[in-house]
């Protein structure tokens, strides 16, 4: 045994007796400590004397002492065991703790972890670290019957599931980003065809889910230059209640590059139901170009009855060519009051629908561009539901509430 200055006692061969080397052997087979550390602590003589005491005198078979008490660790096996005890005391502590945050969850917010998640956790623990599904099904009081049944579900939903990813990705062709709103209200009838149930929560979890959810795009650059001598006229839209097409056309000019060059882009857009009456490609941002789309929109127009065309107060507007293109239409012209974009809001709106959602490709020129311009105007017009407008199109908004047609509510 070892002294207060924890020095180990040096015995010659006449001390070990029966009894000591029993009382050794005792304690190495009960697991207190190895047989070398017996050795170490008792100042025995020799590197394997006490295994040779093991192999002669001892209950157990020491032929094979690795597979028995060969550990090296300077823990002794009862130091072992007391350290597992605790070990195994905080996982049960742990998993307690766990277990009741899962509850809580599912609880108070609804996420049904166990519900959703536990059959995938099953099967991807067996294939991956080979946990057997009996042991598992066991340790949570589930039958295997079960967990093969919830295997099945979710492998019919995933099929589903992949009917809706193919109707999104071919919608999204033709209008590249559009919202999921907008999604939802277009496929819901195809959905019903395919009988596939989804909601529009639920399609908005699982385009996040695939990452086909789109990100808004912020950017800005001024193109108004509102600082000349020109004549500048009242914003008549303060007093206005618009309640009809073809009462306010609202206009604007954006810019478009290419790998050419920066392009600009006319409009003007009918405020009642947001359809783009008229519209120009060009180089330059010219009274003459920016004034062919004002031409479109009066050509277009089907009533005769008062129009306001408002705008911000940019020189192609207040140019004489553009303001006597509106004198010879009657069209009575209103401005923003100084440089204030959120008075002209709308046409700006308009601006950021078309290039974020359509016009997000980089031609290669001005002529492909132009192509473009014309298809995404026409989607837009045609096809795209507007929020503002109760999911409806611009161009259906248009011809139905034309003057003498009959009434109807948007």
């Amino acid at each position: 045994m070892k002294d207060k200055t924890n020095t180990a006692i040096k015995r010659s061969q006449k001390d070990y007796n029966m009894a000591f080397k029993l009382a050794i052997i005792s304690r190495v087979e009960q697991g207190e400590m190895t047989y070398k550390q017996a050795q170490s602590v008792y100042g025995i003589q020799g590197r394997s004397t006490v295994l040779v005491w093991l192999r002669k005198y001892g209950n157990l078979d020491w032929s094979k002492p690795n597979l028995l008490f060969m550990s090296k660790s300077k823990e002794t096996p009862a130091q072992i065991i007391k350290r597992l005890e605790k070990e195994l005391a905080d996982e049960k502590l742990r998993n307690k703790i766990l277990n009741t945050m899962i509850d809580i969850s599912d609880s108070q917010y609804g996420t049904q972890i166990r519900k959703k998640f536990f059959s995938q956790t099953i099967f991807r623990l067996r294939e991956g670290a080979g946990i057997s599904l009996s042991k598992s099904c066991r340790l949570f009081g589930m039958s295997r019957q079960a967990i093969y049944q919830e295997q099945k579900r979710i492998l019919n939903r995933e099929s589903e599931l992949h009917k809706v990813k193919h109707l999104v990705l071919s919608l999204r062709l033709e209008m590249p980003r559009i919202g999921t709103r907008k999604l939802y209200y277009l496929l819901s009838k195809q959905f019903d065809q395919q009988g596939v149930k989804i909601g529009r929560d639920a399609l908005f979890d699982y385009l996040r889910r695939e990452r086909l959810l789109v990100k808004p795009m912020k950017s800005y650059i001024k193109t108004t230059y509102s600082k000349h001598w020109l004549h500048k006229y009242e914003n008549l839209l303060q007093e206005c209640e618009i309640n009809r097409p073809e009462q306010v056309y609202v206009s604007d000019i954006t810019y478009i590059k290419s790998y050419q060059k920066t392009h600009y882009l006319s409009l003007v857009t009918d405020a009642y139901s947001r359809k783009i009456m008229g519209y120009k490609l060009s180089d330059d941002m010219s009274s003459e170009n920016v004034v062919q789309a004002l031409k479109m929109a009066v050509k277009n127009r089907k009533s005769t009855l008062p129009l306001i065309h408002h705008s911000d107060r940019g020189l192609q507007y207040c140019s004489k060519i553009y303001q006597e293109v509106l004198a010879k239409n009657n069209i009575i012209p209103s401005m923003t009051d100084g440089y204030d974009c959120y008075q002209n809001a709308l046409a700006e709106r308009i601006n950021g629908i078309l290039k974020n959602e359509f016009l997000i490709y980089k031609c290669k020129d001005g002529a492909t561009l132009e192509k473009l311009v014309k298809t995404a105007i026409e989607t837009y017009n045609t096809k795209r539901p507007h929020l503002s407008l109760k999911m409806k199109t611009p161009n259906f908004i248009h011809e139905k509430n034309q003057p003498g047609k009959s009434d109807w509510l948007i």
